[in-house]
């Protein structure tokens, strides 16, 4: 069972990580910490960067306004990041957040915008989405933030991605059928997992992606689901039959 401290505040500090070594926090940081949680000089909060592991860190006031972290010890060792790329057409804003979000927590360690057809939300504000990235990391114990990327056209994401990884394809015209079995072979391989728009894939979409190398075609049942309901569905199926789940 991981042993995640969960009784007190954590933040990513884009920073490096060494004891004794003063990081200042930022103004919203230094907000929540003093105005929201009201703690005191000397308060104990964990903190990661992604790359240092997590540590536990002495709050230290500089000023009325401004706030110093000093780490002390390190609590825990750094880990890899998910291996799992999370490929989806964008929502608008809140759903986006809310599927961002559910992605990090699901072992995404790649976040890719593709730009399909019936696309909803052909913008992608990608300071916004890695702002939801952080988060969830904070909140659930994560020490990696997932890599957000830059949004792709759907035949330039095709064009470029990695061939040796698998693309799982979660396709509503698809049978009606469970996708353990076919997820269950996979393990062990790296893997995307690409969800489309509310309106679905095009015609020449499914056609571009049937003709595709390394792409597996999948059901999610017999209910049309809600992209960001899929998303957190096909994940789970993912990690229970063929990744850190099935693994663990």
């Amino acid at each position: 069972m991981p042993d995640h401290d969960f009784s007190g505040p954590r933040l990513f500090l884009d920073a490096p990580l060494r004891p004794d070594e003063v990081v200042e926090a930022d103004a919203p940081q230094t907000n929540y910490l003093l105005n929201v949680l009201r703690l005191d000089e000397g308060a104990t909060v964990l903190v990661f960067n992604g790359r240092d592991g997590e540590w536990a860190a002495r709050l230290r006031r500089q000023g009325k306004k401004r706030l110093a972290l000093v780490p002390e010890a390190r609590r825990r060792e750094q880990d890899a990041p998910g291996d799992l790329h999370y490929c989806f057409a964008p929502l608008k804003s809140a759903r986006l957040d809310y599927m961002v979000q559910k992605a990090v927590e699901m072992g995404a360690g790649v976040l890719q915008p593709v730009l399909t057809q019936h696309v909803q939300a052909p913008r992608v504000n990608l300071e916004r989405m890695r702002a939801n990235a952080v988060e969830a990391a904070e909140q659930c114990g994560i020490l990696s933030v997932a890599e957000c990327r830059e949004a792709l056209r759907f035949d330039r994401f095709l064009a470029t991605r990695d061939p040796a990884r698998v693309l799982i394809f979660c396709d509503e015209r698809a049978e009606a059928a469970s996708p353990l079995a076919a997820l269950a072979s996979l393990a062990g391989r790296p893997l995307s997992l690409l969800i489309g728009p509310e309106g679905g894939f095009s015609a020449g979409e499914r056609e571009s992606l049937a003709a595709a190398p390394n792409v597996v075609r999948i059901s999610l049942g017999p209910r049309i689901l809600r992209a960001d309901t899929a998303a957190v569905a096909a994940l789970a199926a993912i990690q229970a039959s063929a990744g850190d789940w099935a693994a663990s």
